[in-house]
């Protein structure tokens, strides 16, 4: 069975795509306010067991927050697997109605911007260094000048995934190479209950010897509480949610978004016996790829 880890794309910065995500954090958006918010959710999580942490540069100051913490209390960088994500610039100005909160750019130049600025917060914890939300579309799949200075990089190197083309993303992801030596060795992929189309290429990535990391298991918030849309899954339906991810066969990795104590205790739930509702009834909630990413698309920060 999998383990659960803790993402911080919702505790870094104050606004992000997740249902009632604003009702949930409250109206202090400050940045000692999200700091301290984000300090205690990782409290949480390493009470509750969880030792895999994972952030990005354009989580706001997901970076900065991660590594107070783990320098605040001491952990030793053999007790913690810290991932993080490059691909991406924070753009809000930690301004949650900002037009566009987030830049792309898979360049080699974004890449030698970002890295240096990553390792300088987490040097000591990273353990694995992803392109984030890498697309068939964006170039990084077949910029080779980008590969060679992933690979100088002195650490495993993988990738995020985003979009109703995740699949051919990772199986593009699958033969790169460079010097002979295969570039990548994680992927980071949307996989949840209404939206579970990747599963077939994140078998084969496991099979080729890949991490598997399970991101957005409760769509953004959609699986996370009850109501009609959510009955098939119980009265716990965040940590059913989770648990039916943790069991898939080829997951190494499940991160709970959790942006609070109480969300954070309530996704461990998955880790103690939370049922595994029946199949055929589950299958049921699957959306075609582009409804669901659609759909996501139209999701307000809040």
């Amino acid at each position: 069975m999998a383990v659960l880890g803790l993402g911080l794309a919702a505790l870094g910065r104050p606004g992000y795509l997740t249902v009632d995500h604003g009702t949930a954090i409250g109206p202090d958006r400050s940045i000692e306010a999200l700091r301290e918010r984000c300090s205690q959710v990782c409290d949480a999580a390493w009470d509750g067991g969880i030792r895999w942490f994972d952030a990005a540069r354009s989580y706001g100051r997901a970076e900065q927050f991660l590594a107070e913490w783990l320098t605040g209390r001491a952990i030793d960088p053999g007790q913690v697997l810290v991932s993080s994500k490059w691909g991406y610039t924070y753009t809000a100005d930690w301004r949650v109605d900002a037009e566009v909160p987030e830049v792309k750019d898979h360049s080699a130049a974004a890449l030698a911007r970002q890295w240096p600025e990553t390792r300088a917060l987490l040097g000591p914890w990273l353990r694995l260094y992803q392109v984030h939300s890498a697309t068939v579309e964006s170039g990084i799949l077949s910029d080779t000048g980008a590969h060679a200075a992933l690979a100088r990089l002195g650490l495993p190197v993988g990738l995020s995934l985003s979009g109703p083309d995740q699949s051919e993303a990772l199986r593009r992801a699958l033969s790169i190479e460079v010097g002979g030596t295969p570039l990548f060795s994680a992927v980071q992929a949307t996989w949840n209950l209404l939206e579970p189309s990747a599963g077939p290429a994140l078998a084969e990535a496991k099979s080729a010897g890949w991490t598997v990391i399970v991101k957005e298991a409760l769509a953004n918030g959609r699986l996370a509480t009850p109501g009609p849309a959510t009955a098939a899954l119980g009265d716990r339906p965040d940590a059913t949610a989770l648990a039916v991810a943790l069991a898939q066969p080829w997951a190494d990795v499940v991160l709970s978004g959790a942006a609070t104590v109480s969300q954070l205790r309530s996704n461990l739930g998955a880790l103690d016996g939370a049922p595994q509702p029946d199949g055929d009834r589950l299958s049921t909630l699957a959306l075609d790829p582009e409804t669901y990413w659609g759909e996501r698309a139209a999701m307000p920060w809040t």
